[in-house]
């Protein structure tokens, strides 16, 4: 039995990875780890899974695979599957698969980096999101590795840029996006100073690209929340820089992973700490919805 046929790949992922000529990864001391703010608990698994002559031929044959087919868009932007869902229930070397990915890319991330001449802070900013996210997949039970799994490509492809509070992902249409990390009060003086910073970032390190205005998708800018929250509240003066635009979507998985950490906790054992836990709570129990809206600011 081959490699593809002991992962259980569907016959559109082993089409796809066959065409790809695999690299050798590199991949950097385990001490980087640190660098990139993961949490000791996470990194004792990462070490205790890390790459070496025992991995499972199968995990060593996708890879190789993987990487290359990842560290061929670098520089792209837009949102990339970078290889097929593995069971992460087998050990710290097929749950934490793709955090070697990540590993492996890191030198090209921060080589594209500095030929962009950005910063090192900017850049290990930026890609110590990795530690961010594994503490919110672990606190969630593994439930939030589905949105990681596209998401952290962004950062190692040098198509996404954490400047101060807020991060920025290059685009197409002379419009940013931006984003939304869970480190911190969405203070009004932190949104400023990012905006001031990102302003330049991109003209100075993307000269070729054009950016007039940012645009933001959430659904914290569902102005259902001037209901039930104070008007001087962060949320309520970040959603004031916006311009909303028309339409939206359901916003109840948004809402489930990014207010309450969970997407199979039902409605009655959901347990409300913040304000905001409280609001969102109180409007479902009501029996309304959230909407993910979009808002567009001038740079």
């Amino acid at each position: 039995m081959d490699s593809a046929q002991r992962l259980g790949l569907s016959p559109e992922w082993s089409h796809r990875l066959d065409g790809v000529a695999p690299v050798k990864p590199r991949l950097p001391a385990p001490g980087v780890l640190d660098r990139l703010a993961v949490a000791p608990d996470d990194a004792a698994e990462i070490r205790a899974g890390w790459p070496s002559d025992e991995w499972p031929e199968e995990l060593s044959w996708l890879l190789g695979r993987v990487v290359a087919l990842v560290g061929a868009n670098l520089g792209g932007a837009g949102w990339l599957v970078p290889g097929p869902w593995l069971p992460r229930g087998l050990g710290p070397d097929w749950k934490h698969f793709y955090v070697y990915v990540y590993l492996a890319l890191l030198e090209d991330a921060l080589a594209y980096h500095a030929r962009r001449g950005i910063s090192e802070e900017v850049s290990w900013a930026t890609l110590a999101d990795l530690g961010r996210n594994l503490a919110i997949d672990r606190r969630m039970n593994g439930e939030g590795w589905s949105v990681m799994l596209q998401w952290l490509t962004l950062h190692v492809r040098g198509g996404l840029y954490e400047l101060g509070r807020l991060q920025y992902q290059r685009a197409r249409e002379g419009r940013l996006a931006l984003h939304i990390p869970r480190s911190g009060p969405l203070t009004p003086q932190a949104c400023d100073a990012s905006l001031e910073l990102a302003r330049p970032f991109f003209k100075r390190h993307f000269p070729n690209e054009s950016y007039e205005s940012a645009s933001c998708g959430s659904w914290l800018l569902d102005p259902m929340l001037a209901e039930y929250l104070p008007p001087g509240s962060n949320l309520l003066r970040f959603q004031r820089r916006f311009e909303l635009q028309p339409g939206g979507e359901d916003a109840v998985d948004d809402i489930m992973h990014f207010v309450f950490g969970t997407h199979t906790t039902p409605l009655d054992g959901l347990r409300a700490e913040t304000s905001l836990q409280r609001a969102v709570l109180a409007h479902l129990r009501a029996g309304g919805r959230w909407q993910r809206r979009t808002g567009v600011l001038a740079l």
